[in-house]
């Protein structure tokens, strides 16, 4: 089993819960394995937040067998004072956050970018 990588010490701009959301907005059926790996968190913290957002309305999730599907809410305000104010959602922030995969696959110097010219 592969180890999670070291956690970032001081301070990030993005908090763990926007983190795991943007791993969820990327791949709806990801694992809580791989968000932990991809997010730098154990695979405990990351079930805690995914019970925070869901808790709070941001997320929801359908079982099937052993496969977690899950639900964002895009147009749920941010929880800060703040981001609530201007009218902020979900979806503008996982905007910022999370690339379409056909962008990231389109990007020049992408290892699996195909030029069709």
């Amino acid at each position: 089993m592969d180890e999670v990588p070291a956690p970032h010490t001081g301070w990030t701009f993005v908090t763990s819960h926007a983190r795991v959301l943007a791993a969820i907005a990327d791949d709806h059926h990801v694992r809580i394995r791989d968000i932990a790996a991809h997010c730098r968190l154990t695979e405990r913290a990351v079930q805690k937040i995914i019970a925070d957002l869901e808790q709070d309305g941001y997320l929801a999730h359908t079982r099937t067998g052993r496969t977690n599907t899950y639900q964002i809410v895009p147009g749920k305000g941010l929880r800060h004072p703040a981001e609530a104010g201007m009218g902020l959602t979900v979806a503008s922030l996982l905007a910022l956050l999370v690339q379409d995969e056909a962008e990231r696959t389109a990007q020049p110097g992408n290892p699996s970018h195909h030029s069709t010219a």
